[in-house]
C-alpha cells in the first residue's frame, strides 16, 4: 500500500511540474516527501494523490495539490524563515512549508475550528514535524505573539486583505491570500504591491476579519 501511494505521489508531482505549477527545486522536494495520505480522512487515503480537493472535518477541505503548489510557489518560502499560515485545515500545507524552512525555521499555523486544530496537530505530530506549531486562534487577526513574519499564507477566502496581516509582515516579506475568488501575491516593501495570480475556490475565512 505504501509503495503504491509513493508511486502515485511521484506521478502527481510530475503532473503538476508538467502543468507549470511546480518550478522551484526545494518546493518540488517537499511535495515529493510529504505523505498527503496522512493528512486526509482514512476513507479517502486511496484518493490522496488525485489532483483534487478532498473533504475533511467540519465541512472543510484539504486543498487541491495544484492549488497548494501555486500558492507555495508564489510564497517562495526558504530555509530558516518564520511563516504564519492562517487556516491549518488538515496540516498538509504546513507540512510542505515545514520541509522547506527546515530545522532553523518555524511555521505557526492558526485554526479557528477546534476539531480541525486537533486534526492538524495529530497529523503533523504523527509525521514527526517539530517545527510546526498549531494554534487555536482567530487567524484573521494574524498572530501578534510571533510577529513579524517572513511569509504569510491564508488558506481560506477573505472578504478583503486583513490589515493585521500586512502589519505583521516583515519588510521585504510576501503574503499570499485569496480575496473572494481572486488569488493575490502581496509584497511589502516601502509600499504594498498586489499582483493578481488567478481565480481559485476556497472555503470562507472565519473570524473577525473573515466571513462571520
Amino acid at each position: 500500500m505504501l509503495m503504491v501511494l509513493a508511486e502515485k505521489r511521484g506521478r502527481l508531482v510530475r503532473e503538476i511540474i508538467d502543468m507549470g505549477f511546480l518550478r522551484t527545486e526545494e518546493i518540488i522536494a517537499a511535495f515529493r516527501k510529504v505523505p498527503r495520505e496522512e493528512f486526509v480522512l482514512p476513507q479517502y487515503k486511496e484518493y490522496a494523490y488525485a489532483n483534487e480537493p478532498l473533504p475533511i472535518a467540519a465541512g472543510q477541505t484539504i486543498s487541491q495539490p495544484l492549488t497548494v503548489a501555486a500558492m507555495t510557489e508564489a510564497l517562495q518560502p526558504a530555509s530558516g524563515m518564520k511563516i504564519l499560515e492562517v487556516g491549518a485545515g488538515s496540516g498538509y500545507q504546513a507540512a510542505i512549508l515545514a520541509e522547506i524552512v527546515g530545522g532553523k525555521g518555524k511555521v505557526i499555523t492558526t485554526e479557528f475550528i477546534p476539531e480541525l486544530a486537533r486534526f492538524a496537530q495529530d497529523n503533523l505530530a504523527r509525521c514527526g514535524y517539530k517545527n510546526v506549531f498549531v494554534i487555536l486562534h482567530d487567524g484573521s487577526l494574524g498572530y501578534g505573539k510571533e510577529a513579524p513574519y517572513d511569509r504569510i499564507i491564508v488558506t481560506a477566502a477573505a472578504p478583503d486583505i486583513p490589515q493585521a496581516l500586512t502589519e505583521q509582515l516583515k519588510e521585504g516579506g510576501r503574503l499570499v491570500i485569496t480575496v473572494g475568488d481572486e488569488l493575490f501575491l502581496v509584497e511589502k516593501d516601502k509600499e504594498i504591491k498586489k499582483t493578481f495570480l488567478g481565480y481559485y475556490a476556497f472555503v470562507p475565512l472565519k473570524g473577525k476579519h473573515g466571513y462571520r
